[in-house]
């Protein structure tokens, strides 16, 4: 199957005024994810498997000069989609794609793996057996 790639704009800082525009970002915080979906091959309805993902995570810097075109920030799917245009123009978006793309091709093939010496893992001492105190019997004398 293929990779589906999507991005996820957590946060933006901003000026709050800047030549004489508000709200003027200079650092977008970003993720750009892949998942790829990989069929475990019984021809299940809906089919059944695994999905693999790996994720990019930066920021990018702006800087807007006085006078070039302005869009004003809006708490908006249309304004996030600028935001993306934005980061789209002006990082390797393929070079991210090859990265992500060998990053989940790794994780459905393996090719290293991790090792341990299971004799060097020791197991927690066992707690000595709480002694057991034997109770005297409290003698009441009546008189």
């Amino acid at each position: 199957m293929a990779i589906i790639y999507k991005w996820d704009i957590p946060a933006m800082n901003a000026h709050i005024q800047s030549n004489g525009q508000d709200n003027v970002i200079y650092t977008v915080h970003y993720r750009y994810s892949g998942s790829e979906f990989v069929p475990d091959g019984e021809g299940n309805e809906p089919p059944t498997g695994k999905t693999y993902s790996s994720t990019n995570i930066g920021t990018q810097s702006y800087t807007y000069v006085e006078g070039d075109p302005f869009v004003p920030y809006e708490d908006t799917e249309a304004f996030e989609n600028v935001v993306i245009g934005w980061l789209e123009g002006s990082l390797d978006v393929p070079s991210m794609q090859v990265s992500i793309a060998a990053n989940i091709q790794s994780q459905i093939t393996p090719v290293n793996e991790d090792l341990y010496f299971t004799w060097m893992d020791p197991q927690p001492p066992t707690p000595p057996e709480p002694e057991t105190e034997e109770e005297e019997e409290e003698v009441v004398d009546d008189e």
